[in-house]
């Protein structure tokens, strides 16, 4: 992922050769930038792990809800789904691949085992993965509301932008606004579907539908927020800035540094040490008249 210069009217007025590249404008959007759009991509993929974070997100309760479903096994189900969770954790660390998304899927495939347990009934399985969706629907809406939309501070460190978007970026902070509004209200609906069938429905009707709902709706939301942000001003590489601040200080210590010596005067020989005495010549004795 390649990063973009600051946008600003003073460097369009008077580009500078030794900042790189010019920006684009504040009202470009990243798909007019140097692959803005692949950009996009890139950041969402890293954020939101890809084809592989899914399968390990639907696996194991798509394994938990066939064996239950097959000989309504509590315990045989719960056991196998921990199992395939711990062994995806374990091939990522294995691989040295990120092990963010196989941890969460283990910690919540661990909460839904421990539920289910303590209970005995076999829907308590899903209710903590059910709580958190409800809980991160409510986080992305009262986040947008505050103005610091959720999906802006998870992306924000990917972009290298950090919340630059806040104040610098306008255009962006909207783009995350929309984003943030579209993750809440697809969890929501979600939510709504969910919840009724767990008091209604049996284990497995609930397990299916919730299987078939783990990727579409996530789907959707992660193609929304690519199409608000690829039509977004490009981020702010707040790294970059730094790098380039620190730089020009070097220079301007080590031109102070120059100058100072250029302007020092130079010393003359004995300047600052008395020259030594002539020798006395000795004097011959004195003749008589």
């Amino acid at each position: 992922m390649t990063s973009h210069d600051r946008p600003t009217t003073d460097a369009h007025a008077h580009p500078d050769p030794s900042a790189g590249p010019s920006p684009a404008p504040s009202g470009q959007g990243a798909e007019d930038a140097p692959d803005g759009r692949q950009l996009t991509e890139a950041a969402l993929f890293e954020a939101f792990g890809g084809v592989r974070g899914m399968v390990e997100t639907v696996v194991p309760g798509l394994l938990f809800v066939t064996i239950f479903t097959i000989n309504k096994d509590l315990h045989a189900s719960a056991i196998a789904a921990l199992a395939v969770s711990l062994v995806l954790a374990a091939v990522r660390l294995v691989r040295k691949d990120t092990v963010k998304h196989a941890f969460s899927g283990v910690l919540g495939v661990a909460f839904g085992v421990v539920f289910a347990m303590m209970t005995g009934n076999a829907k308590d399985f899903y209710l903590p993965g059910m709580l958190y969706t409800l809980g991160l629907a409510v986080a992305y809406l009262g986040t947008t509301l505050a103005g610091v939309p959720l999906i802006g501070l998870m992306l924000g460190p990917v972009f290298k932008e950090n919340l630059s978007w806040r104040t610098r970026n306008p255009g962006r902070k909207k783009a995350y606004a929309k984003s943030s509004w579209a993750w809440g209200l697809i969890l929501l609906a979600k939510c709504a579907i969910l919840f009724p069938l767990y008091w209604w429905a049996d284990t497995t009707q609930l397990g299916w539908v919730l299987i078939a709902l783990k990727i579409p709706p996530f789907l959707l939301a992660v193609y929304l927020t690519w199409i608000f942000l690829a039509k977004a001003p490009p981020p702010i590489d707040v790294f970059a800035e730094m790098e380039a601040k620190e730089k020009a200080e070097e220079e301007a210590a080590e031109r102070r540094r120059g100058e100072r010596a250029a302007a020092a005067p130079v010393a003359e020989p004995y300047g600052d040490i008395a020259a030594p005495a002539a020798p006395e010549r000795p004097q011959g004795p004195r003749h008589r008249r």
